[in-house]
Protein backbone atom coordinates (compact mmCIF):
# COMPACT_ATOMS: atom_id res chain seq x y z
CA UNK A 1 0.00 0.00 0.00
CA UNK A 2 1.53 3.11 -0.89
CA UNK A 3 1.26 6.02 1.69
CA UNK A 4 0.70 9.77 0.96
CA UNK A 5 2.92 12.11 2.61
CA UNK A 6 0.25 14.46 2.70
CA UNK A 7 -1.96 12.27 4.50
CA UNK A 8 -4.51 11.90 1.42
CA UNK A 9 -5.95 8.69 1.87
CA UNK A 10 -9.18 9.06 0.04
CA UNK A 11 -9.57 10.10 -3.48
CA UNK A 12 -12.44 11.66 -4.75
CA UNK A 13 -13.90 10.08 -7.87
CA UNK A 14 -14.65 13.19 -10.63
CA UNK A 15 -17.73 15.40 -9.85
CA UNK A 16 -20.93 14.75 -11.51
CA UNK A 17 -20.53 17.75 -14.02
CA UNK A 18 -22.01 19.05 -17.87
CA UNK A 19 -18.35 20.47 -18.08
CA UNK A 20 -16.16 18.82 -20.00
CA UNK A 21 -13.46 17.23 -18.48
CA UNK A 22 -9.97 18.29 -20.85
CA UNK A 23 -6.35 15.74 -20.62
CA UNK A 24 -3.61 16.80 -22.41
CA UNK A 25 -6.02 17.66 -25.69
CA UNK A 26 -8.31 15.16 -25.45
CA UNK A 27 -11.91 15.95 -24.16
CA UNK A 28 -13.83 13.97 -22.32
CA UNK A 29 -18.04 13.79 -20.78
CA UNK A 30 -18.11 12.42 -16.94
CA UNK A 31 -21.53 11.05 -18.26
CA UNK A 32 -20.25 8.76 -20.87
CA UNK A 33 -16.49 8.64 -20.86
CA UNK A 34 -15.21 8.03 -16.64
CA UNK A 35 -13.43 4.69 -17.98
CA UNK A 36 -11.54 6.83 -20.84
CA UNK A 37 -10.96 9.29 -18.64
CA UNK A 38 -9.30 7.30 -15.89
CA UNK A 39 -7.49 4.98 -18.15
CA UNK A 40 -6.15 8.06 -20.07
CA UNK A 41 -4.67 9.61 -16.72
CA UNK A 42 -3.69 5.95 -15.80
CA UNK A 43 -1.33 5.74 -19.21
CA UNK A 44 1.09 8.61 -17.77
CA UNK A 45 4.02 8.18 -16.35
CA UNK A 46 3.82 9.23 -12.83
CA UNK A 47 7.05 9.85 -11.45
CA UNK A 48 7.16 9.99 -6.80
CA UNK A 49 9.64 10.31 -4.48
CA UNK A 50 11.56 7.29 -4.08
CA UNK A 51 14.04 5.57 -1.46
CA UNK A 52 16.91 3.46 -1.63
CA UNK A 53 18.35 4.33 -4.31
CA UNK A 54 21.68 4.37 -5.21
CA UNK A 55 23.78 7.37 -4.04
CA UNK A 56 23.61 10.36 -5.58
CA UNK A 57 27.46 11.16 -7.13
CA UNK A 58 28.32 7.88 -4.93
CA UNK A 59 27.86 9.28 -1.21
CA UNK A 60 24.78 11.66 -1.65
CA UNK A 61 20.98 11.28 -0.90
CA UNK A 62 19.82 7.99 -1.19
CA UNK A 63 15.89 9.45 -1.55
CA UNK A 64 14.30 12.44 -2.85
CA UNK A 65 12.24 12.49 -0.12
CA UNK A 66 11.01 16.22 0.91
CA UNK A 67 13.16 17.89 -1.77
CA UNK A 68 12.65 16.06 -5.47
CA UNK A 69 8.57 17.13 -5.76
CA UNK A 70 9.62 19.87 -8.87
CA UNK A 71 12.69 17.28 -10.45
CA UNK A 72 9.66 14.43 -10.47
CA UNK A 73 7.28 16.73 -12.35
CA UNK A 74 10.05 17.84 -15.05
CA UNK A 75 10.59 14.19 -15.19
CA UNK A 76 6.78 13.84 -15.82
CA UNK A 77 6.47 16.93 -18.25
CA UNK A 78 9.28 15.27 -20.34
CA UNK A 79 8.41 11.76 -20.32
CA UNK A 80 5.44 12.51 -21.39
CA UNK A 81 7.25 13.92 -24.66
CA UNK A 82 9.11 10.76 -24.58
CA UNK A 83 5.50 9.09 -24.91
CA UNK A 84 4.32 11.08 -27.55
CA UNK A 85 7.74 11.02 -29.90
CA UNK A 86 7.87 6.76 -29.50
CA UNK A 87 4.18 6.05 -28.67
CA UNK A 88 1.90 8.24 -29.68
CA UNK A 89 -0.49 9.90 -27.97
CA UNK A 90 -3.28 7.20 -27.92
CA UNK A 91 -0.86 5.05 -26.52
CA UNK A 92 -2.56 3.51 -23.40
CA UNK A 93 -1.02 1.16 -20.46
CA UNK A 94 -3.67 -1.45 -19.00
CA UNK A 95 -2.29 -3.29 -16.14
CA UNK A 96 -0.87 -6.89 -16.70
CA UNK A 97 -0.53 -6.28 -20.91
CA UNK A 98 2.87 -7.16 -22.39
CA UNK A 99 3.80 -3.75 -23.15
CA UNK A 100 6.40 -2.55 -26.39
CA UNK A 101 10.16 -2.29 -26.32
CA UNK A 102 9.65 1.16 -27.02
CA UNK A 103 7.80 1.94 -23.74
CA UNK A 104 9.98 0.11 -21.47
CA UNK A 105 13.12 2.17 -23.24
CA UNK A 106 11.28 4.98 -22.42
CA UNK A 107 10.79 4.26 -18.39
CA UNK A 108 14.27 3.22 -18.50
CA UNK A 109 15.33 6.78 -19.17
CA UNK A 110 14.19 8.07 -16.13
CA UNK A 111 14.93 5.04 -13.90
CA UNK A 112 16.50 5.87 -10.53
CA UNK A 113 20.67 5.22 -11.73
CA UNK A 114 22.92 7.32 -12.82
CA UNK A 115 23.30 6.00 -16.35
CA UNK A 116 19.44 6.54 -17.25
CA UNK A 117 19.41 9.85 -19.28
CA UNK A 118 16.97 11.62 -16.98
CA UNK A 119 17.11 9.91 -13.62
CA UNK A 120 16.88 11.77 -10.52
CA UNK A 121 21.11 11.39 -10.42
CA UNK A 122 21.31 12.99 -13.69
CA UNK A 123 18.77 16.23 -13.01
CA UNK A 124 20.44 16.64 -9.75
CA UNK A 125 24.11 16.47 -10.60
CA UNK A 126 23.26 18.84 -13.77
CA UNK A 127 21.32 21.18 -11.69
CA UNK A 128 24.88 21.89 -9.98
CA UNK A 129 25.95 23.42 -12.97
CA UNK A 130 22.59 25.71 -12.84
CA UNK A 131 23.97 26.96 -9.15
CA UNK A 132 21.56 24.14 -7.38
CA UNK A 133 23.35 21.98 -5.00
CA UNK A 134 22.09 18.50 -4.71
CA UNK A 135 19.14 18.16 -2.35
CA UNK A 136 17.87 21.70 -3.12
CA UNK A 137 14.71 22.56 -4.22
CA UNK A 138 14.10 23.63 -8.00
CA UNK A 139 11.78 26.22 -9.24
CA UNK A 140 10.11 25.47 -12.82
CA UNK A 141 12.56 27.27 -14.88
CA UNK A 142 15.67 25.31 -13.26
CA UNK A 143 14.49 21.92 -13.86
CA UNK A 144 13.36 22.84 -17.71
CA UNK A 145 16.74 24.26 -18.15
CA UNK A 146 18.91 20.97 -16.80
CA UNK A 147 16.22 18.79 -19.00
CA UNK A 148 16.95 20.85 -22.02
CA UNK A 149 20.64 19.87 -21.59
CA UNK A 150 20.53 16.38 -20.36
CA UNK A 151 18.00 16.02 -23.60
CA UNK A 152 21.94 16.07 -25.98
CA UNK A 153 22.52 12.65 -24.50
CA UNK A 154 19.55 11.19 -25.68
CA UNK A 155 20.42 10.09 -29.52
CA UNK A 156 17.47 7.81 -29.26
CA UNK A 157 14.65 10.55 -28.85
CA UNK A 158 16.99 13.33 -31.30
CA UNK A 159 14.43 16.04 -29.24
CA UNK A 160 14.73 19.45 -29.88
CA UNK A 161 14.20 20.85 -26.85
CA UNK A 162 13.68 25.01 -26.66
CA UNK A 163 12.98 27.12 -23.46
CA UNK A 164 11.21 30.49 -24.11
CA UNK A 165 12.29 32.87 -21.99
CA UNK A 166 11.37 36.43 -21.29
CA UNK A 167 7.69 35.19 -21.63
CA UNK A 168 8.32 35.18 -25.91
CA UNK A 169 8.31 32.40 -28.39
CA UNK A 170 10.37 33.39 -31.17
CA UNK A 171 9.35 30.81 -34.40
CA UNK A 172 12.20 31.74 -36.14
CA UNK A 173 14.66 30.24 -33.57
CA UNK A 174 12.66 27.07 -33.24
CA UNK A 175 12.31 26.61 -36.97
CA UNK A 176 16.44 27.10 -36.56
CA UNK A 177 16.38 24.57 -34.11
CA UNK A 178 14.33 22.46 -35.33
CA UNK A 179 15.97 22.40 -38.67
CA UNK A 180 19.37 22.06 -37.06
CA UNK A 181 19.97 18.45 -38.29
CA UNK A 182 20.03 19.37 -42.21
CA UNK A 183 22.80 18.02 -44.15
CA UNK A 184 23.40 21.56 -45.54
CA UNK A 185 22.18 25.43 -44.61
CA UNK A 186 19.36 25.40 -47.67
CA UNK A 187 16.62 23.68 -47.19
CA UNK A 188 15.38 23.75 -51.02
CA UNK A 189 18.74 22.66 -52.16
CA UNK A 190 18.92 19.50 -49.75
CA UNK A 191 17.02 16.60 -51.42
CA UNK A 192 15.85 14.09 -48.80
CA UNK A 193 16.88 11.48 -51.63
CA UNK A 194 20.51 12.55 -51.21
CA UNK A 195 20.98 12.83 -47.60
CA UNK A 196 23.17 9.71 -45.60
CA UNK A 197 21.93 11.46 -42.39
CA UNK A 198 19.81 10.14 -39.20
CA UNK A 199 15.99 12.00 -40.06
CA UNK A 200 14.04 11.62 -36.93
CA UNK A 201 16.29 8.42 -35.36
CA UNK A 202 15.55 6.79 -38.94
CA UNK A 203 18.27 4.93 -40.94
CA UNK A 204 18.80 6.37 -44.71
CA UNK A 205 17.21 3.76 -46.57
CA UNK A 206 13.83 3.65 -44.24
CA UNK A 207 10.72 4.73 -47.13
CA UNK A 208 10.24 7.59 -47.73
CA UNK A 209 6.50 8.12 -45.80
CA UNK A 210 8.77 6.84 -42.84
CA UNK A 211 10.97 10.01 -43.04
CA UNK A 212 8.62 12.43 -41.83
CA UNK A 213 10.77 15.15 -42.25
CA UNK A 214 13.93 17.42 -41.89
CA UNK A 215 12.02 18.59 -38.31
CA UNK A 216 13.40 17.13 -35.31
CA UNK A 217 10.30 16.83 -32.90
CA UNK A 218 10.13 19.97 -30.58
CA UNK A 219 9.58 19.44 -26.88
CA UNK A 220 8.54 23.84 -25.74
CA UNK A 221 9.23 24.86 -22.12
CA UNK A 222 7.77 27.95 -21.46
CA UNK A 223 8.48 29.24 -17.66
CA UNK A 224 5.87 31.82 -17.19
CA UNK A 225 5.12 33.89 -13.70
CA UNK A 226 1.71 34.81 -14.20
CA UNK A 227 1.07 37.26 -10.74
CA UNK A 228 3.13 38.27 -7.99
CA UNK A 229 1.89 35.98 -4.89
CA UNK A 230 -0.97 34.53 -6.42
CA UNK A 231 -2.29 33.27 -10.24
CA UNK A 232 -3.86 36.93 -11.75
CA UNK A 233 -7.57 35.46 -13.06
CA UNK A 234 -7.07 37.04 -16.57
CA UNK A 235 -4.53 34.37 -17.39
CA UNK A 236 -6.91 31.49 -16.15
CA UNK A 237 -9.07 31.25 -19.62
CA UNK A 238 -5.24 30.90 -21.43
CA UNK A 239 -4.57 28.29 -19.64
CA UNK A 240 -7.47 26.26 -19.66
CA UNK A 241 -7.16 26.71 -23.65
CA UNK A 242 -3.21 25.13 -23.34
CA UNK A 243 -4.64 21.71 -22.13
CA UNK A 244 -7.29 21.69 -24.88
CA UNK A 245 -4.37 21.83 -27.57
CA UNK A 246 -3.56 18.30 -28.78
CA UNK A 247 -0.03 19.60 -28.95
CA UNK A 248 -0.41 20.00 -24.95
CA UNK A 249 2.17 18.55 -22.37
CA UNK A 250 0.90 19.90 -19.51
CA UNK A 251 2.03 22.17 -16.84
CA UNK A 252 4.50 21.76 -14.04
CA UNK A 253 4.49 23.90 -11.04
CA UNK A 254 2.13 24.22 -7.51
CA UNK A 255 1.40 25.65 -4.64
CA UNK A 256 4.00 26.87 -1.88
CA UNK A 257 6.55 23.81 -0.30
CA UNK A 258 4.70 21.21 -3.20
CA UNK A 259 4.58 21.07 -7.06
CA UNK A 260 2.49 19.16 -9.29
CA UNK A 261 2.08 17.96 -12.50
CA UNK A 262 -0.90 19.14 -14.05
CA UNK A 263 -2.54 17.34 -16.96
CA UNK A 264 -5.96 18.97 -17.58
CA UNK A 265 -9.02 20.31 -15.79
CA UNK A 266 -12.69 20.02 -15.73
CA UNK A 267 -14.78 23.01 -14.42
CA UNK A 268 -12.50 25.72 -12.23
CA UNK A 269 -9.96 22.50 -11.21
CA UNK A 270 -6.70 21.93 -12.46
CA UNK A 271 -6.23 18.07 -12.53
CA UNK A 272 -2.51 16.80 -11.51
CA UNK A 273 -0.49 13.72 -10.84
CA UNK A 274 1.14 14.27 -7.18
CA UNK A 275 4.82 13.03 -6.50
CA UNK A 276 4.46 13.76 -2.93
CA UNK A 277 4.25 9.34 -2.07
CA UNK A 278 7.62 7.80 -0.84
CA UNK A 279 7.56 4.83 -2.88
CA UNK A 280 10.97 1.78 -2.55
CA UNK A 281 13.77 2.34 -5.54
CA UNK A 282 12.73 -0.35 -8.74
CA UNK A 283 14.79 -3.29 -9.63
CA UNK A 284 14.95 -4.71 -13.09
CA UNK A 285 13.43 -8.49 -11.90
CA UNK A 286 14.72 -11.99 -12.16
CA UNK A 287 13.84 -11.95 -15.68
CA UNK A 288 15.17 -8.86 -16.77
CA UNK A 289 11.96 -7.30 -16.60
CA UNK A 290 11.45 -3.96 -14.88
CA UNK A 291 8.04 -4.57 -12.75
CA UNK A 292 6.47 -1.13 -14.12
CA UNK A 293 3.19 -0.67 -11.96
CA UNK A 294 4.21 1.75 -9.17
CA UNK A 295 4.69 4.09 -12.37
CA UNK A 296 1.52 4.58 -13.29
CA UNK A 297 -1.23 6.26 -10.93
CA UNK A 298 -4.04 3.60 -10.28
CA UNK A 299 -6.47 5.88 -8.51
CA UNK A 300 -8.44 8.67 -9.51
CA UNK A 301 -6.00 12.14 -9.67
CA UNK A 302 -6.19 15.08 -7.75
CA UNK A 303 -8.00 18.34 -8.28
CA UNK A 304 -7.36 21.47 -6.77
CA UNK A 305 -8.86 25.00 -7.51
CA UNK A 306 -7.22 26.70 -10.18
CA UNK A 307 -7.40 29.82 -8.00
CA UNK A 308 -4.93 28.18 -5.70
CA UNK A 309 -2.01 27.06 -8.08
CA UNK A 310 0.80 29.38 -7.67
CA UNK A 311 2.26 31.86 -10.25
CA UNK A 312 5.26 30.46 -11.17
CA UNK A 313 4.92 27.50 -13.89
CA UNK A 314 6.01 26.19 -16.94
CA UNK A 315 3.82 25.10 -19.68
CA UNK A 316 4.91 22.10 -22.16
CA UNK A 317 4.24 21.32 -25.99
CA UNK A 318 4.86 18.65 -27.98
CA UNK A 319 4.97 19.45 -31.70
CA UNK A 320 6.12 15.94 -34.07
CA UNK A 321 6.37 17.73 -37.22
CA UNK A 322 6.66 21.08 -38.91
CA UNK A 323 2.67 21.14 -39.50
CA UNK A 324 2.36 20.50 -36.00
CA UNK A 325 4.12 23.57 -35.06
CA UNK A 326 2.52 25.69 -37.28
CA UNK A 327 -0.82 24.26 -36.37
CA UNK A 328 0.51 25.11 -32.60
CA UNK A 329 1.13 28.47 -34.06
CA UNK A 330 -2.08 29.57 -35.26
CA UNK A 331 -4.33 28.05 -32.42
CA UNK A 332 -1.86 30.81 -29.85
CA UNK A 333 -2.67 33.65 -32.40
CA UNK A 334 -6.74 32.26 -32.16
CA UNK A 335 -6.48 32.42 -28.51
CA UNK A 336 -5.20 36.03 -28.18
CA UNK A 337 -8.78 37.01 -29.92
CA UNK A 338 -10.37 35.36 -27.38
CA UNK A 339 -12.31 37.89 -25.38
CA UNK A 340 -11.26 37.39 -21.18
CA UNK A 341 -8.21 35.73 -22.20
CA UNK A 342 -5.34 37.56 -21.47
CA UNK A 343 -2.32 36.35 -24.01
CA UNK A 344 0.36 34.46 -20.87
CA UNK A 345 2.82 35.03 -23.98
CA UNK A 346 3.74 36.53 -26.74
CA UNK A 347 4.53 34.87 -30.28
CA UNK A 348 6.70 36.93 -32.51
CA UNK A 349 8.32 35.62 -36.12
CA UNK A 350 11.89 37.06 -34.90
CA UNK A 351 13.54 38.14 -31.82
CA UNK A 352 12.63 41.69 -30.73
CA UNK A 353 16.19 43.83 -31.59
CA UNK A 354 15.93 45.23 -27.74
CA UNK A 355 16.60 41.22 -26.68
CA UNK A 356 19.60 40.16 -25.57
CA UNK A 357 20.36 37.09 -27.70
CA UNK A 358 20.27 34.11 -24.97
CA UNK A 359 21.70 31.73 -26.99
CA UNK A 360 19.46 29.22 -26.70
CA UNK A 361 21.27 27.31 -29.52
CA UNK A 362 24.18 26.19 -27.05
CA UNK A 363 23.64 23.16 -25.87
CA UNK A 364 26.69 22.06 -24.87
CA UNK A 365 26.39 19.89 -21.38
CA UNK A 366 29.10 21.98 -19.36
CA UNK A 367 27.26 25.58 -20.23
CA UNK A 368 25.24 27.23 -17.92
CA UNK A 369 22.58 29.55 -18.21
CA UNK A 370 21.94 29.86 -14.22
CA UNK A 371 23.21 33.35 -13.53
CA UNK A 372 21.33 35.64 -16.00
CA UNK A 373 17.86 33.25 -15.79
CA UNK A 374 17.53 33.14 -12.48
CA UNK A 375 17.57 36.56 -12.14
CA UNK A 376 14.30 36.45 -14.39
CA UNK A 377 12.18 33.37 -13.13
CA UNK A 378 13.69 31.18 -10.61
CA UNK A 379 12.76 34.22 -7.52
CA UNK A 380 10.01 31.43 -7.00
CA UNK A 381 12.41 29.24 -4.71
CA UNK A 382 12.38 32.33 -2.34
CA UNK A 383 8.26 31.65 -2.25
CA UNK A 384 9.06 28.07 -1.39
CA UNK A 385 10.04 26.63 2.17
CA UNK A 386 12.83 23.41 1.80
CA UNK A 387 11.45 20.83 3.91
CA UNK A 388 13.54 18.99 6.08
CA UNK A 389 14.65 15.15 5.44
Amino acid sequence: TLTYDTLRFEYEDFPETKEPVWILGRKYSVFTEKEEILLDVTSRLWFTYRKNFPAIGGTGPTSDTGWGCMLRCGQMIFAQALVCRHLGRDWRWIKGKRQTDNYFNVLNAFIDKKDSYYSIHQIAQMGVGEGKSIGQWYGPNTVAQVLRKLATFDTWSSLAVHIAMDNTVVMEEIRRLCQSNMPCAGAAACSALESDVLYNGCPEDVGLRDRRSLWKPLVLLIPLRLGLTEINEAYIETLKHCFMMPQSLGVIGGKPNSAHYFIGYVGEELIYLDPHTTQPAVEPGDSGCLPDESFHCQHPPCRMSIAELDPSIAVGFFCNTEADFNDWCQQIKKLSLVRGALPMFELVERQPSHFSNPDVLNLTPDSSDADRLERFFDSEDEDFEILSL
